[in-house]
């Protein structure tokens, strides 16, 4: 296994001292060791992965030095954009290392909503005239990618990515986790729980959308382990950020039905943009509801913006209706019955504590079985 610290210092000695990105879990070591050792100027979490790109093109063009974007592959669709109309050697000629997280790797047994891309990523590379190589694990084939890389985009002026295997790294526990207050005393999965559980008491019929990762895991199992049907809930298993759209999309087309959006804060923040759209066509049965523990949780706990913004603020500026936050299991009880009353839009935020059981398990239904069975639930006339 190639250490996270000995990478960084290969990248360091070719003059690589910049990062971006969005966190992923088989980058996540690496990016925990960058996350505690790089201050916030040399290393920005961002909301999407296109928006990274951006700014380490703006990098580029102030310093004339390399930045080091790093993803997911699942995520790398949000930089078709930016690689094709911005970097690319035909229009602005600006090269950066592309780390990528080699999720759905032909011959690996991973989570349906990787399988496709992880068969295409090569393929979507040579397509793009991105100059590409698998990261070695061991220092010395590291060493002799990142000299390769450096060559390429100091001759090419166009990026170079390097996929990362499964188990390429070796292990690095963060250090510099942000500290929930002690008065956030619910979990997430408690949470969900008890947000599952009180809507049905008071809203019937009500649909719920729930974000990617693990939200939509424990949302699962919270309706096996209560024995509670499953036809009222879409889990998003992949397309991080497009919760809160395809809710509103549902919400759109059965006003009579309440739908809850149940989002992340890094999910909501990846396209916050979707809340002007929810403000403006301003569905009346729309509810979105924003677990926030200002972490990426489901890839390795590193940090987002979420208790340093104010998305309520966002959202009514955003023309929601109405707007609520609950920190604790007493405020989340007493705030529900009025968020789910008034008028949507409307705008929960519940305050939550990081982490997850470690014997949290995966839906054992397919995407596909749990979309028909949603649709099926959303086909039944109204009663």
């Amino acid at each position: 296994m190639l250490e996270p610290k000995r990478f960084h210092h290969i990248l360091a000695e070719n003059g690589i001292d910049f990062f971006a990105g969005v966190p992923d879990s088989l980058l996540k070591d690496f990016c925990a060791f960058v996350t505690d050792t790089t201050s916030r100027d040399r290393h920005v979490i961002t909301a999407n992965e296109g928006g990274a790109m951006a700014l380490a093109a703006g990098y580029h063009l102030a310093s004339g030095r390399f930045g080091c974007v790093y993803m997911q592959n699942s995520g790398f669709g949000n930089t078709v954009n930016p690689l094709t109309s911005l970097v690319d050697s035909e229009v602005y000629a600006i090269p950066m290392l592309l780390v990528i997280g080699w999720r759905g790797e032909p011959g690996k047994k991973d989570e349906p909503q990787h399988v496709k891309m992880g068969r295409v990523q090569v393929a979507l590379l040579d397509a793009l005239e991105i100059k590409h190589e698998v990261l070695p694990d061991d220092a010395d084939g590291a060493t002799a990618a990142v000299a390769r890389a450096i060559a390429h985009m100091s001759e090419k002026k166009s990026p170079y990515a390097l996929l990362v295997r499964a188990g390429t790294f070796d292990k690095h526990k963060l250090k510099s986790q942000r500290e929930t207050p002690a008065s956030y005393d619910l979990s997430r999965e408690a949470a969900i729980g008890l947000l599952a559980d009180e809507v049905a008491k008071v809203a019937p019929g009500a649909l719920f959308v729930c974000t990617t990762g693990m939200p939509s895991r424990e949302l699962f199992e919270h309706r096996v382990k209560n024995g509670q049907a499953r036809g009222s809930d879409f889990l998003t298993v992949g397309s991080m950020g497009h919760a809160s759209q395809i809710a509103l999309g549902v919400a759109l087309q059965k006003p009579e039905r309440p739908v809850f959006c149940l989002d992340g804060d890094g999910a909501a923040l990846m396209h916050l943009g979707g809340l002007s759209t929810i403000g403006d066509l301003a569905p009346k049965n729309y509810h979105h509801v924003i677990l926030n523990n200002a972490a990426h949780d489901s890839v390795g706990g590193q940090p987002t913006v979420g208790f340093d913004i104010d998305f309520g603020a966002i959202a009514t500026a955003s023309l929601y209706r109405s707007v609520r936050r609950a920190t604790t299991r007493a405020e989340l009880l007493a705030t529900l019955p009025g968020f789910v009353a008034a008028e949507g839009p409307t705008l929960l935020e519940v305050r939550i504590r990081q982490g997850a059981r470690a014997d949290l398990g995966r839906p054992t239904a397919t995407p596909r079985e749990s979309k028909e069975l949603f649709m099926a639930n959303l086909a039944e006339p109204k009663k």
